[in-house]
């Protein structure tokens, strides 16, 4: 049975789509498409079209379950179906609700009309992917919207609202009440209207960019650091330019041929593997299907500090109370404090109202009394990184919470098991590893402990969703996913510094890979204290001097950078003398260090513990590791995540400079095994 349908209302033609969940544009609903405008086209007795479809929304986008596929280049393709419905003799009508995204945009630009619910989103998402909208989408977008709003939607792939969207003219009415009655009433008031609009032939608002063309030019600037290593955001500027600059039917070759440019390339690939890495990582294996979550109606935190405050503004944005416990008043009002600001600030930007403020705020309880979390649901632990500390804090804990209580530790690195041994209840405890801050990183560490009972994962999972966070699992080994793949990449930076590189040449080499920043730009941001012993007479190594020293980082205006008053960083003379200090001391000769070997000690490292990582089952699959480094610690997602790049590079490839400098890596670096069978049989970690 195919998903498009065709029924009358007198002399309209509703075409209809009923394509869950989201009405993706497969195969049959292309087909199904070109069938229903020959069949209005075929019929003297129809005067006008309206497209509609069933479910929560309109065509959401193509479906990514064709990606790579022979059924992605079945005709007829979208291109073919978009020009077909414009080309159509009689009026067409697009009823949005829900989301018209990607090729469902496309489609609606094709139609001669748009209607829409005001809660529906338009956008073209496809750069996301790595893509650019590849029918006819950035040639129709600027002929209805303007190149200015059209690249910023291209380039960008953010959506706008349906009361934007007609207000720069792509929605021709708002429709409140059911929508498609009154989508085709608005049919039944344009079928008589000649000549049809059509977007592919508007002209009038390209003018703006014909007369001034250096705004192309300025957009790049604007987003220079948006864009950065990025190959789709160009492309769609080229597009949109070639709109601007060419005829509709020349303009859409021109779509055409960057499309399939970047189609074959490698960053569509690795954004696309993402997209489906992103999904896959909320699965939970070797679970019971059955498996009830817990009810979670209030959430404790322990802590009221950066860490703590970030957590409890996570639950209290999505509705659930939040009972907050701290030692001292002080700490607890400054804390209590800083999330009040931070909410502010986000008011302030217009992405929440002073309702909304107070609402999120209403629904926090600010104590002292420890046993006050004896009624929470859920209760996280975010005192300081020490075993000591945090075996006390659920000791304490296990007397007082509630059964059935969930207990779990924001530690980064620390064992769970050995928390959870100090309970009587182990199965109830977990780790829930958030990245700071708290309340805007997106990833969370579910940490499964060898006693975490199957409804308290399935219950984590579901709370990562609704405060709408990435939760990827993780077994128990230091540092977990992430932080345990960022312990090599760490230590071969310093000991580079030894050997000759300098923590600028350091931090290029990753800048250029696409990381946000370098290794000693992260510790300066972050402090370089962190995790410092606090003895300034024990100076073991760099980083000690540097601590004793009293450099910290950006807080204080000096670390392995100096820094001036808008905390822009310089290369440090004192650094250097500290570097060379140890350098004698320990007797390492100084010598050339190339960009290659800082990749292969720093890079291929990381990749190298990933391995270990999926080797011991410390992750359920390889592309959760992947999940962990875009989200956790910026790894560029078109390079797809460490274990995807290092197939790209070919896992031979890896093994080989990691043998190359197997003398300089340290007596305590071993080669995966998983890493090298997989090199020597030409598989992939991502298979």
């Amino acid at each position: 049975m195919s998903p498009i349908t065709t029924q009358r209302h007198g002399d309209i033609l509703i075409v209809t789509s009923n394509n869950p969940p989201v009405n993706a544009l497969g195969h049959a609903v292309r087909e199904g498409l070109v069938k229903a405008i020959d069949e209005a086209d075929a019929d003297e007795t129809v005067k006008a079209v309206v497209i509609v479809c069933e479910g929560n929304t309109f065509f959401a986008g193509a479906d990514v379950s064709e990606f790579g596929t022979p059924k992605a280049f079945e005709p007829p393709m979208l291109p073919q179906v978009v020009d077909r419905i414009e080309a159509c003799a009689k009026p067409v009508v697009a009823a949005i609700h829900g989301t018209a995204l990607g090729g469902g945009l496309e489609v609606a630009l094709a139609c001669h009309y748009r209607v829409a619910v005001p809660s529906a989103k338009l956008g073209t998402p496809e750069v996301k992917l790595g893509i650019i909208p590849g029918a006819g989408g950035t040639q129709r977008l600027p002929r209805l919207v303007g190149v200015p709003k059209a690249l910023e939607m291209v380039a960008t792939g953010n959506p706008i609202g349906a009361k934007e969207a007609h207000g720069l003219g792509l929605v021709d009415r708002l429709i409140e009440g059911d929508l498609e009655q009154h989508a085709v009433a608005f049919a039944e008031e344009v079928r008589d209207v000649r000549p049809i609009p059509k977007s592919s032939e508007r002209d009038d608002k390209l003018a703006e960019a014909r007369a001034n063309p250096a705004l192309f030019d300025e957009f790049r600037k604007a987003n220079a650091k948006k864009f950065r290593g990025f190959d789709a955001p160009e492309a769609t500027i080229k597009a949109v330019q070639a709109a601007v600059a060419k005829p509709y039917a020349e303009g859409v070759l021109e779509e055409r041929r960057l499309f399939m440019e970047l189609m074959t390339g490698t960053q569509a690939r690795a954004q696309q593997y993402f997209f489906f890495a992103e999904r896959k990582a909320s699965k939970i294996e070797g679970l019971p299907e059955d498996t009830k979550p817990r009810d979670i109606r209030r959430v404790g935190v322990i802590g009221a500090g950066t860490m703590g405050g970030g957590i409890s503004m996570n639950f209290l944005s999505a509705g659930i109370p939040v009972t907050i416990v701290e030692m001292e008043q002080a700490a607890l009002d400054r804390g209590t404090g800083i999330m009040r600001r931070n909410y502010e600030a986000t008011a302030s930007k217009g992405k929440m109202t002073a309702d909304q403020v107070e609402g999120a705020m209403g629904l926090l309880n600010p104590t002292l009394d420890f046993d006050a979390l004896a009624d929470c649901d859920l209760i996280i632990e975010a005192v300081f990184e020490n075993m000591d500390v945090k075996k006390d804090v659920f000791t304490r804990l296990d007397k007082i919470a509630k059964p059935g209580a969930i207990l779990a530790s924001n530690t980064s690195y620390l064992n769970i098991d050995e928390i959870a041994a100090v309970t009587s209840r182990p199965e109830d405890v977990l780790g829930l590893h958030f990245f700071s801050p708290a309340n805007i990183m997106k990833l969370l560490e579910i940490v499964r402990g060898a006693r975490t009972a199957p409804d308290v994962l399935v219950t984590a999972m579901q709370l990562a969703k609704k405060i709408r966070k990435v939760a990827v699992v993780a077994g128990v080994c230091y540092g977990f996913i992430g932080n345990r793949m960022l312990i090599p990449r760490q230590m071969q930076a310093m000991q580079l510094l030894l050997e000759g590189a300098t923590p600028e040449q350091v931090d290029k080499v990753h800048v250029e890979f696409g990381m946000p920043m370098g290794p000693f730009q992260m510790a300066d941001l972050a402090g370089v204290d962190i995790g410092w012993h606090r003895d300034p007479t024990r100076i073991e190594n760099i980083r000690d001097k540097l601590c004793a020293m009293e450099r910290w980082g950006q807080k204080k205006g000096a670390g392995f950078y100096d820094y001036d008053d808008k905390r822009r960083p310089s290369p440090s003379p004192v650094v250097a003398e500290v570097i060379e200090e140890f350098r004698q001391k320990v007797g390492v000769e100084k010598r050339d260090i190339t960009d290659q070997e800082i990749m292969e000690r720093t890079i291929y490292t990381m990749v190298n513990e990933g391995a270990k990582i999926l080797e011991e089952g410390m992750a359920q699959r390889a592309s959760d590791i992947d999940v962990v480094w875009v989200y956790g610690y910026g790894w560029p997602v078109y390079r797809g995540g460490p274990m995807f790049w290092a197939d790209t590079v070919g896992l031979k490839e890896i093994v080989a400079g990691l043998e190359r400098q197997q003398d300089r890596l340290g007596k305590d670096f071993t080669l995966s095994r998983l890493l090298t069978d997989k090199a020597a049989a030409g598989e992939k970690l991502t298979r």
